[in-house]
């Protein structure tokens, strides 16, 4: 099992009368700089913190014009990590490659990272959400196929020897030859995450990409989708490997059961019912059509329609509780998922640096061994079938 800390960097500072979207059209009034300077380094500390702890890996993300996420540029927050830290991976999940214009830059920056981190980065690469594309103007209908395009000519600028011509439909350059060049060959590892698109799934799979889905569902939607995964992959001739899986929800750790509700509800409830709001994941032309189909039957289970805490726990949005508590639920889950990686956000909405601080270090001593201890060898990746009813 590998274990990685994510952050979103989320605003936790919204004033309490503001009640409209968070995403693209949120005043920027509602920031402010003298208290992001603090925000920011609080994050950091705890980035640096999780590869002191002995964390496999830091995962980041990347968002445009919300309070939601505080990293329009991930990889300037990877450049510095990559200097803070000693031995963490540095999962940039990812850079959302329609948006980059021109998206050689992506192979110029992830190459800059790798390098400063001596061979530490993991490339994610993501078509973005649907807010992306209206912060920057871009179609949405034209985003898997640019996405496509600019993904081959990462992989050729990492791989061929330059300089060399590319000619495609969005992207043309006669010279390709960046420098520098990424440690890792052939390159860094290749993480794509989805919402259950079968497209993202045969990409991955057939190409030995790591696959993730987001955690903003019950968790029946995402273990259908986990099910749908591991189907594409053998389907594609390829021997289970959850390596090649991750697991990503928030975690709250704390003494007692009761200790953690008190401490983490107020700060999940800013994320749900402040940070979420606007978001948009089913618009037709971006997203494929039959992870639309899916989707539009689970709206209900979305995140953002659950109101009782007990609900929040039994769907598995989160995973809150003691250490004892906690680890039960995740080796639950583990096994139902079959993903060798755990990607937990351990700082979620308006949640201080003191809380999450002592969340890292309750997991990190008290659940991160045990689940190690249960998974000595990886989880068994059961051929597509899953507690809530598999998808073939």
């Amino acid at each position: 099992m590998q274990f990685y800390s994510m952050t979103f960097m989320p605003w936790p500072h919204l004033p309490e009368d503001y009640g409209g979207s968070a995403w693209v059209v949120c005043p920027n009034d509602n920031y402010d700089p003298v208290l992001g300077t603090d925000t920011y380094r609080g994050y950091l500390d705890l980035l640096v913190q999780a590869d002191e702890l002995g964390f496999d890996g830091i995962a980041l993300n990347e968002h445009h014009q919300t309070p939601y996420c505080g990293m329009p540029s991930p990889n300037l927050i990877a450049a510095i990590v990559a200097r803070t830290t000693q031995r963490a991976r540095i999962l940039v999940l990812g850079n959302a490659l329609p948006l980059y214009n021109p998206p050689l830059r992506v192979a110029e920056e992830y190459a800059m990272i790798d390098v400063i981190s001596g061979g530490r980065l993991e490339a994610g690469m993501v078509v973005g959400d649907m807010p992306g594309y209206y912060s920057y103007g871009i179609n949405p209908t034209e985003a898997r196929a640019r996405f496509n395009e600019a993904l081959e000519l990462i992989r050729q600028a990492w791989t061929r020897p330059g300089p060399f011509e590319f000619s495609g439909e969005y992207y043309r350059y006669q010279h390709v030859n960046p420098w520098p060049r990424p440690v890792q060959t052939p390159h860094p590892p290749i993480w794509v995450p989805g919402l259950g698109s079968p497209d993202t799934m045969k990409l991955c799979a057939e190409n030995d990409f790591h696959y993730v889905t987001l955690p903003f569902f019950h968790r029946d939607f995402v273990e259908k989708n986990y099910a749908s995964f591991r189907r594409t992959w053998l389907d594609a001739g390829r021997a289970p490997d959850p390596s090649r899986l991750g697991l990503l929800f928030p975690i709250y750790v704390a003494e007692t059961d009761a200790e953690a509700r008190a401490q983490f509800e107020q700060h999940y409830w800013y994320f749900t019912r402040r940070l979420l709001p606007g978001i948009q994941v089913n618009t037709p032309g971006y997203t494929a059509e039959a992870a639309l189909l899916r989707m539009m039957t689970q709206m209900d289970s979305f995140m953002t329609s659950v109101t009782d805490w007990e609900d929040v726990i039994a769907g598995g949005y989160v995973l809150a509780g003691s250490p004892e508590t906690v680890t039960e639920r995740l080796c639950e889950r583990i096994e139902t998922s079959g993903a060798g990686n755990f990607l937990g956000v351990f700082q979620l909405g308006s949640m201080p640096y003191g809380l999450a601080a002592r969340n890292h270090e309750l997991f990190a001593t008290d659940v991160m061994p045990k689940v190690r201890k249960e998974f000595p060898n990886g989880p068994v990746w059961a051929e597509a079938t899953t507690a809530s009813g598999g998808v073939r």
